[in-house]
């Protein structure tokens, strides 16, 4: 055979198989969208449907909160969300996606009233979720952010297969459940974002081959897994970034994760800030006095979870002990007051309580589990100090609350509490800020040595410095920025 036949032949096959692959392409794309569309149509309607006393169908708001009798900041703002949507649009039936299948749907609004003081005026539907195990960070010990994303759509999956709302909100996070509820589920979609999943200051701290709760030892002692590490960041920094731009609307909680949602999403104009509901008004009601008589305590007020950074506290603690002799620091106290989510937090407390015992401090340290609001409003009537630890805090709702308790407030200086909270008011400070050890000890040091009338004047100008961050303000901002899927959907 002459090479020349024989180059054709091969080149008559080659273009015979590129055409049978663009066929079979076309008809693959064909089946998979005949397929997408049926089954769209098909589990609107298969889905339930909520109707009102006339038998008119009511259209349905659903939030995406797995972790909703969590008791934390994240949980206040779904439940003020849901009061502010039942008393605007009182058509709309409110629905939330849960994992908490051990509490009944009346423990769950009881435990949102006696944690948060919210009562929710009508009837909230709840879908429970029985695979809430595949967004638990302890699931993927590697690979955790993007494991617990691809987790987030199974379990986004399981939500949507159980119902199909008229409109779909996320306000835990779960970025990647945005394009499966508006493709698949047919819905607007908004999500209300309280931390980014990734940010560039998580690159930032693996290219610096920083130690941290999230980046090991071992890898931040390695170049090349670190650059691999840079690599993976990356790269799921790309996916975040289509994933959440898929949102119709976009909420965000400070001016720190807005810089970063513009950042990875790039949609500045479908993105507003709208600070987190704090409970403000109910402490204002006490009157700050002089804190002259008050023990010296000092409060941390915060789920037990890693990136709230605990050991920080005691550390510092011990060390503004440190020098005092016996009969001086039996005067002094820290309380860590918040939630367990799962046994994994509980684990957490029993590891500070050991490390407590190993400062030699467990005498002066208490741990409040699973306060109720009265609780919290007793502690913090309690303390002189509020502590806060967690590096780049999205918001930071604890830090709000206990400055409008009148606590002195001294908070990380990152995240929002830098940037939003305890910021200057009438040119005056309203509290302090802290990074280390060594800078927490010495200003614990500082403020229980100033006078007590130097402090009232910094407590008054920091509760004056709150009326932004009042659960009014809030409900007016997320009305305002959900209006465009709210009034449609009602008016139907």
């Amino acid at each position: 055979m002459h090479l020349s036949v024989f180059f054709r032949l091969y080149t008559a096959m080659l273009s015979q198989i590129a055409s049978l692959m663009i066929v079979s392409g076309i008809i693959f794309i064909a089946l998979f969208t005949v397929v997408f569309f049926v089954l769209r149509k098909w589990l609107r309607r298969t889905s339930k449907v909520f109707v009102d006393e006339n038998g008119k169908k009511r259209p349905s708001l659903a939030f995406f909160h797995p972790y909703c009798n969590a008791g934390g900041g994240g949980e206040r703002v779904l439940w003020v969300a849901i009061r502010a949507v039942q008393r605007r649009y009182p058509s709309i039936q409110c629905v939330v996606y849960t994992g908490d299948t051990d509490a009944t749907p009346e423990e769950i609004i009881t435990r949102a009233r006696q944690r948060f003081n919210i009562i929710i005026p009508g009837r909230v539907e709840f879908v429970y979720l029985k695979n809430r195990a595949w967004v638990e960070a302890v699931k993927y010990p590697y690979f955790t952010l993007l494991g617990q994303s691809v987790g987030s759509v199974f379990l986004g999956l399981e939500a949507l297969f159980a119902f199909v709302p008229d409109i779909y909100i996320d306000t835990m996070g779960y970025a990647f459940t945005l394009p499966l509820f508006k493709y698949l589920g047919g819905c607007p979609v908004a999500c209300y974002v309280h931390y980014p999943t990734i940010s560039t200051d998580m690159l930032s701290r693996v290219s610096q081959r920083v130690e941290s709760h999230n980046n090991a030892t071992f890898i931040s002692r390695s170049p090349f897994l670190s650059g691999l590490k840079v690599f993976y960041y990356k790269f799921f920094a790309y996916l975040y970034g289509m994933a959440g731009k898929r949102a119709n609307v976009i909420m965000v909680n400070s001016t720190w994760t807005f810089n970063h949602i513009v950042s990875l999403w790039g949609v500045p104009v479908r993105t507003c800030i709208v600070y987190p509901p704090c409970d403000v008004a109910e402490f204002l009601k006490t009157q700050i006095t002089s804190d002259e008589n008050k023990p010296k305590q000092i409060l941390s007020l915060s789920q037990f979870r890693p990136e709230k950074d605990h050991p920080l506290q005691l550390k510092s603690f011990h060390k503004f002990l440190a020098g005092m002799d016996e009969s001086q620091r039996r005067d002094y106290k820290l309380v860590l007051a918040g939630s367990c989510r799962n046994e994994d937090d509980y684990s957490r407390v029993q590891s500070l309580k050991k490390l407590a015992e190993e400062l030699g401090i467990q005498n002066n340290v208490e741990f409040r589990l699973n306060i109720s609001f009265s609780e919290l409003k007793q502690l913090l009537s309690e303390s002189l100090i509020s502590l806060h630890t967690m590096w780049n805090e999205h918001f930071g709702i604890c830090v709000v609350e206990g400055m409008a308790a009148g606590t002195v407030m001294l908070a990380h200086n990152s995240g929002g509490p830098k940037m939003d909270i305890v910021i200057n008011h009438n040119d005056k400070p309203t509290g302090f800020l802290a990074s280390d050890v060594d800078s927490y000890a010495s200003t614990m040091k500082q403020i229980f040595a100033m006078s007590p009338s130097e402090r009232l004047e910094l407590r008054l100008n920091a509760r004056e410095s709150l009326s932004r961050f009042s659960e009014e303000e809030f409900e007016a901002a997320f009305l305002s920025c959900c209006e465009p899927l709210l009034k449609p959907v009602e008016s139907r």
